[in-house]
């Protein structure tokens, strides 16, 4: 019998499916900035901008870790979501298992490695003499958590494959809001400072991965986290590996070049650096609603992959892209216009305040097109198609940005070129990615049914109601 929490991923209309997975994806994504956006804001009502820069600093190293769970739960959800299409629960069991214990093994190795090399790390990504001091406490505290860390930004993917898009909601707000709650109080109240923030940070993660793992372990759930279902053989680990490690690359290049660009721009102050931290925060508020939006419809289109449901894939991804393109249009604007206050809220120092204005407008010329990225990377990932997820991941964060931005460095070198390397490599990443998913398309539904059976496809083209 169909199980009811992947019936809207066959039957729903295309609408319907869509915006259910999308909505609770998005609204964890508005919590996660939130929570980023309040850890500065409250930083920056201590009037020290090198506390600001500091965190600046620090966050691309820890992001190196995140990115660990974004492989478990990025490659995760895309094998998952396709072997429930296929009707293999209990390999999708397996997976899940594997995606728990292998992450949380690796989360604890990698904190200690922090907390034995914070000093280093944090030299290493940029910290000076003035925020050394901040950035090592704030790493070495936040560190503490990232096997909570790894557990909750895997499975916050991964529930999704499942069909409970409201129950990875929920996990991701419950941690966000205890963090956004916890900071003015220990940041504030308790005048801990970045400290206060770290902890902050760390019982979010916690409260995040002990609400996922009770679901897990729950009769509601058809995932498992048991060891008796752990297995790595029968092509999960590379099932897992070939879309988890392109997805985890493209975190862990976008944290190597933020340490280049906090390097490069160390170069002109470091309330420019602290200015640079503030832009891409503001940033972000395009960035994280589109990224909730193409990683809550890749589960939808791994279960048509799956299913082999050619018209139906087609029909969300065109639905997906249009929402895409309408939601990038409206949010660029108002980040546009909304720039100064935005940056003023986290910066009272005018040079620092004047880098995040200019910095911020010209993050935001790749808006109108980052919806479409993010739909087409998670598309692309959808299919299981190794090769040109790993292209696409390397390409932005690396490949083309990496040289771009030295480029610009050797020929401007000004603070303001530097920072508009990001948009002229997200165009150039865009039109890449169209070109990777016909390739793919061409490639992996070649042999796919022209039809479906007709109940489903009544269902399917359903794209109004």
């Amino acid at each position: 019998m169909q199980d009811k929490t992947t019936e809207i991923f066959k039957n729903a209309p295309v609408p319907k499916a869509v915006l259910s997975n999308v909505i609770p994806s998005i609204i964890s994504m508005i919590m996660v900035l939130i929570y980023n956006l309040a850890d500065t804001f409250f930083i920056g009502q201590t009037k020290d901008a090198y506390m600001v820069a500091a965190v600046s600093v620090a966050t691309p190293a820890f992001l190196i870790f995140m990115a660990i769970g974004m492989l478990f739960g990025i490659g995760g959800t895309s094998l998952i979501s396709r072997m429930l299409g296929e009707g293999k629960e209990d390999k999708a069991k397996n997976t899940s298992s594997f995606c728990f214990w292998t992450g949380v093994s690796i989360g604890i190795i990698s904190m200690i490695f922090i907390w034995i090399f914070v000093q280093p790390i944090c030299r290493m990504v940029g910290a000076s003499n003035d925020t050394i001091g901040y950035a090592s406490q704030y790493l070495a505290i936040v560190a503490s958590s990232i096997p909570f860390l790894i557990v909750g930004n895997s499975f916050s993917n991964i529930i999704r494959a499942e069909g409970n898009p409201k129950k990875a909601m929920i996990g991701m707000v419950i941690g966000n809001l205890i963090n956004i709650i916890l900071d003015p109080i220990m940041i504030l109240g308790f005048h801990w400072n970045v400290a206060g923030a770290a902890i902050a940070t760390v019982i979010g993660n916690v409260f995040a991965a002990v609400y996922y793992i009770s679901h897990l372990v729950s009769k509601k759930s058809m995932l498992s986290i048991r060891l008796k279902d752990y297995k790595a053989g029968e092509r999960i680990a590379s099932g897992v590996l070939a879309i988890g490690i392109p997805a985890s690359l493209n975190s862990i290049l976008m944290s190597v070049s933020n340490i280049i660009i906090n390097n490069l721009m160390k170069e002109h102050g470091d309330m420019a650096v602290a200015g640079l931290g503030v832009a891409m925060k503001v940033n972000m508020i395009v960035v994280m609603l589109l990224i909730g939006l193409g990683t809550g419809v890749q589960p939808l289109l791994g279960y048509c992959f799956g299913a082999r449901n050619k018209k139906r894939y087609l029909a969300v991804l065109k639905f997906s892209l249009c929402l895409a393109f309408c939601l990038s249009a409206v949010m660029t604007v108002i980040c546009y216009c909304g720039a100064s206050p935005l940056v003023k809220a986290f910066l009272e120092d005018q040079n620092a305040f004047e880098y995040g204005m200019s910095f911020a407008r010209i993050y935001i010329y790749s808006g109108p097109i980052m919806g479409i990225l993010f739909v087409l990377i998670n598309a692309i990932q959808s299919t299981g198609a190794a090769l040109p997820s790993l292209i696409l991941s390397i390409s932005r964060q690396g490949l083309l940005y990496i040289p771009i931005l030295l480029i610009f460095k050797t020929v401007f070198n000004t603070a303001q070129k530097l920072a508009l390397a990001q948009p002229v490599t997200d165009y150039l990443s865009t039109t890449l990615a169209v070109i990777l998913f016909i390739i793919t398309y061409r490639k992996y539904f070649k042999d796919f049914p022209q039809t479906v059976p007709q109940a489903e496809e009544d269902h399917s083209m359903e794209t109004t109601s």
